[in-house]
């Protein structure tokens, strides 16, 4: 089975690749795809070089120079005595909807050669979905793909209904030759083909260029975004190397959308390669993260995901009045409505969140604009929380599973992971620990905004009645005396899902926790039980349900960590904040400063380096900004 480390992955302006030590794509399946991909479809999924009838071999295997750009150099096959007579030098890079390609052979001969070099190509248009699925099948009627030659190379086409993706392949010098493939995995794959001349000791290069079309794009294709410049730093500490490796992750992951205002922002989209889309949950801690250090990317979101907020009630995607988008799709299978995800709004969190941010960013800018702008929006999100969020008749914010979605939807949406001690997974309506806690702060925040900006005290003065109550209930119904420590949630009948989870940080951040009971638990989570030596686990050791690999019952997620160190903070735990960021700045500089979605639970004295989980996304965009969070919480302690 591949890895995520056999590939070498290309980032830039909504589009990625992730290539072979050769530089080849093979149309890999699974966790780990490999392919050129945008907008939640694959647009190559087979790209094969051969030269003279073989594989050549990569000397210098595929290595990224920067993010958008990879080189290897390869050679046909030969011997001690018969040394390759020539060798490939392969530059790839990745710009907006675009693969280029530059293959310069380099005759190691004193008489002129020929090179014969071919690559085989197809595009399966294959939906993320399908890519990520273990055994399920999802059906196209009326689907067809077809291939068209032109003389400077082909067309790749994919048609359903009126869904329409094409994927241009273009070539410098023209082909020679164009052959059918034989192969029922790649239907509709064809050879290219070169004889390439090379003089005596010269060169001869080739130029190929790969433009994905997806549906929904106009031909001129999507825009090439302006990042703004970072300065290097010299004799940077680890933290700094790791905030600015951070920095240029976002970066990477940033990708247009339409504001409120039908105008265009950039925001951070959640992580490569199952998420380069916008999401709620995520896009609004990563912009918080990055609030004191880039306040437009919170702008930017709020915009964003004002104008996908909810207006009707829709029991397939979840969508209800006032309620903030869990995360958004482009791709065939949410177009034709087989998956739930085209806007899906299974996330009992983003709404408090969006909230919580919105009041943020006036905080920290002195600036009204945005939270005049956003009254509305805002207004409606706090109606949603107290309705169909169910603070009015449940006393909290609740989820019910969504078996054709997610089964649990606060941060930890895998199944399983909201659970008893016993490992029993919590069944619905489920009221979460830390998005009470969001509640609670969304509510304190919005008050402020009512009073302070929309000159309205009666609504200030609601907003803080209810969290007032909401406080109370909280300590009266999570807080388990026998553990010292508060539940994980309360399942559909008021029960205490009683196992220990890294949640409760959380409650730090938001506030809702008396002091005395905040440093009590700030402390418990850095015992070790919890605290491996590199991050807090998601859920304590010892517990009959952990397991360090697993997603999210054992294992340690850099934002989970961030929002822990920042409620630490909060309360003064000083050497508490400064270990969380000493163990998680520890496992940056052992992934080039750049810190994965998430890390395997197991204890840092168990390996000199962090054990990686399988399955992270990387990068990915609230770990990307987790440095700046532990830059932030350790100014204040």
């Amino acid at each position: 089975m591949t890895s995520a480390d056999d590939f070498v992955q290309l980032v830039r302006d909504a589009t990625f690749a992730r290539l072979d030590a050769a530089g080849n794509i093979s149309g890999a399946l699974g966790s780990t795809p490999d392919g050129l991909f945008m907008r939640d479809a694959r647009h190559l999924s087979l790209w094969q070089l051969t030269v003279d009838g073989t594989e050549p071999l990569p000397l210098v295997p595929a290595t990224a120079v920067t993010d958008a750009t990879a080189t290897c150099v390869l050679t046909p096959r030969g011997t001690r005595d018969q040394p390759p007579t020539y060798t490939v030098f392969r530059d790839q890079n990745i710009t907006a909807g675009t693969l280029t390609e530059h293959l310069r052979l380099v005759s190691n001969r004193p008489d002129p050669i020929t090179a014969h070099v071919r690559i085989t190509i197809d595009a399966d248009f294959a939906d993320l979905f399908e890519l990520r699925a273990d055994d399920r099948h999802y059906d196209k009627p009326g689907a067809h793909r077809q291939v068209q030659h032109t003389d400077t190379g082909l067309v790749l086409h994919y048609q359903r209904a009126d869904w329409n993706s094409r994927t241009t392949v273009t070539c410098h010098p023209a082909p020679t030759g164009q052959d059918s493939v034989h192969d029922t995995q790649h239907p509709t794959a064809r050879t290219l083909s070169w004889y390439l001349q090379l003089p005596a000791h010269g060169q001869s290069d080739l130029h190929l260029t790969v433009r994905a079309q997806p549906h929904g794009l106009p031909p001129s294709g999507p825009p090439t975004i302006t990042r703004p410049k970072r300065h290097s730093t010299t004799a940077a500490d680890d933290l700094t190397r790791t905030c600015e490796r951070g920095l240029a992750d976002v970066d990477l992951l940033t990708i247009p959308v339409t504001g409120v205002d039908d105008e265009e922002v950039h925001v951070p989209a959640a992580g490569i390669p199952w998420f380069l889309t916008l999401f709620g949950r995520d896009s609004l801690l990563t912009s918080y993260f990055l609030l004191p250090y880039r306040p437009e990317t919170a702008a930017a979101t709020l915009s964003a995901l004002a104008a996908t907020q909810g207006r009707h009630h829709d029991p397939f995607s979840g969508e209800q009045p006032g309620r903030i988008v869990h995360e958004t799709r482009h791709g065939e299978l949410a177009r034709f409505r087989q998956v739930p995800y085209g806007r899906y709004y299974g996330a009992v969190d983003a709404t408090p969140l969006f909230l919580v941010l919105l009041h943020a960013h006036h905080e920290t800018t002195g600036d009204q604009t945005l939270a005049v702008r956003l009254e509305q929006h805002a207004r409606r999100a706090v109606d949603w929380m107290l309705t169909d969020g169910g603070l009015n008749k449940h006393g909290y914010l609740v989820y019910q599973p969504d078996t054709g979605g997610l089964i649990n939807q606060n941060w930890k949406d895998s199944a399983g992971a909201i659970c008893f001690a016993d490992g029993t997974q919590a069944q619905g309506p489920i009221a979460v620990s830390e998005v009470q806690g969001y509640a609670y702060d969304a509510l304190i925040r919005t008050a402020h905004l009512a009073a302070t900006v929309w000159q309205d005290e009666p609504y200030a003065h609601h907003l803080r009645a209810t969290a007032t109550a909401l406080r109370a209930r909280f300590h009266a119904d999570f807080w388990m005396p026998h553990a010292a420590f508060p539940a994980l949630a309360l399942d559909g009948n008021g029960r205490q899902v009683d196992a220990l989870a890294s949640d409760a940080g959380h409650l730090l951040w938001s506030g809702i926790l008396d002091p005395d009971l905040a440093r009590r638990v700030g402390k418990r989570l850095l015992q070790p039980d919890f605290f491996s030596g590199w991050a807090i686990r998601t859920l304590a050791n010892g517990q009959k349900p952990y397991n360090p690999l697993s997603y999210h019952r054992g294992s340690a997620w850099p934002h989970d960590n961030a929002l822990i160190a920042l409620g630490l903070a909060r309360h003064q735990l000083a050497e508490e904040t400064r270990t969380v960021a000493e163990g998680l700045i520890a496992a940056a500089t052992h992934h080039n400063y750049r810190l994965p979605e998430v890390l395997a639970g197991y204890d840092r004295t168990a390996s000199p380096r962090p054990v990686p989980y399988l399955h992270s996304c990387s990068p990915q965009a609230w770990a990307a900004a987790t440095p700046l969070a532990l830059r932030t919480a350790l100014s204040t302690v």
